[in-house]
């Protein structure tokens, strides 16, 4: 069982090293939090206890820790079409109105940031086949990022637990764009071919890439301060298109973060837009 507290100076440790190598804050109080993530690894590595593990990563006697921490404590909560509200907004109205924009180009651009295991960018890619058929003509870069390699290689495989189907996504698209292996559901080729994953860390530099007509960066800018927040938020600027569109979370906004965006009040579910498309 895991001790459920860690010293201070093990969850400083702990913390600091989030900060520095991917821009995480992890407030006081959430020592509990460091205790059952990393408990696992103690126990991989066959320590008495967490602290007595953090004891050894911290004066050398176990080396190159730092990446197999990071992927334990990095938050991978995800689900099929989370909150819904922001799916039925890009069906309705921005997809429509990208495709619209874009009928001359006939290219389309989506890059999903943070998407955990998957869940994300596969809604996505299920709505594009659901109600958008005509893009099967087009060139449609369906990109998704993560930090962590470990959900990187689970939403490139694509297989799912039955809880994990079962939150959010509705029954027919299951039995539509899934086939049942035991316990588990796969994820028709043509959507998972249909995704790119690749590994970025958003607080760091980010390779080069294509200007984006639409960006998902859900419910993963309130892990970070709001010097980091600012930062990735210039580079959003600089690889969204002027007509482009933004997705925040829920509790998310670019207020007094960013003066390059405006909030779209006549689309429910946080979508924004740069300024110089006014």
């Amino acid at each position: 069982m895991a001790n459920w507290s860690v010293t201070p100076e093990n969850f400083q440790f702990v913390a600091k090293l989030l900060h520095e190598q991917c821009g995480l804050v992890l407030e006081s109080g959430k020592e509990y939090l460091v205790a059952s993530r990393l408990t696992p690894l103690a126990q991989k590595h066959q320590a008495g206890s967490v602290d007595l593990w953090i004891e050894r990563v911290r004066d050398g006697r176990v080396n190159n820790m730092a990446p197999e921490i990071i992927e334990a404590m990095v938050t991978t909560e995800t689900s099929f079409f989370r909150d819904l509200h922001p799916f039925e907004t890009l069906k309705k109205f921005v997809l429509p109105e990208l495709i619209e924009r874009r009928g001359a180009e006939r290219r389309l651009n989506i890059w999903c940031a943070a998407s955990s295991s998957g869940q994300e960018p596969y809604s996505v890619a299920m709505l594009l086949h659901e109600y958008f058929p005509g893009l099967s003509t087009w060139r449609v870069n369906l990109a998704a990022t993560d930090l962590s390699h470990a959900m990187l290689e689970r939403a490139r495989a694509g297989r799912y637990s039955q809880l994990e189907v079962n939150r959010g996504l509705p029954t027919p698209l299951l039995l539509k764009w899934f086939r049942q292996e035991g316990a588990f559901w796969c994820i028709d080729d043509r959507l998972r071919k249909a995704v790119d994953f690749a590994p970025i860390n958003l607080t760091r530099p980010w390779p080069s890439m294509p200007m984006w007509d639409l960006i998902f960066l859900r419910n993963v800018m309130i892990y970070f301060d709001n010097e980091i927040k600012r930062s990735i938020l210039e580079r959003v600027e600089r690889v969204l298109r002027p007509d482009g569109y933004l997705l925040l979370g829920g509790a998310e906004t670019t207020l007094n973060l960013s003066d390059a965006f405006y909030r779209v009040e006549s689309l429910p579910a946080g979508f924004y837009r740069r300024k110089s498309s006014r």
